[in-house]
C-alpha cells in the first residue's frame, strides 16, 4: 500500500494516508473526498552511505580561498 500526501479542497487540511487501489481516500478532519494529490518529496536517506551536506564557506567550491565564495556573500 502506498503512501500519498493530499490537501483538502473542503477545510485546506493535509494530511498524509496509505492507500489501497479499491478505496477513495477521505479527509480526516471534515471527511471530505474532494482532495488534491500533493506532489510527494522523497525524503534524504540518512546512514552512514549518505554524503554529508558541505556547510556554506567549506572550500567545496573552489573559491573560498579568494574570498569568492557565492555562499558566504
Amino acid at each position: 500500500m502506498p503512501i500519498f500526501e493530499y490537501a483538502c479542497q473542503d477545510c485546506s487540511h493535509a494530511f498524509e494516508t496509505l492507500v489501497r487501489s479499491d478505496t477513495v481516500p477521505a479527509c480526516p478532519r471534515c471527511h471530505s473526498t474532494r482532495l488534491e494529490k500533493l506532489l510527494s518529496v522523497p525524503a534524504k536517506p540518512m546512514g552512514q552511505d549518505a554524503a554529508p551536506a558541505l556547510p556554506p564557506g567549506c572550500g567545496g567550491c573552489g573559491q573560498a580561498a579568494g574570498g569568492g565564495c557565492p555562499m558566504m556573500q
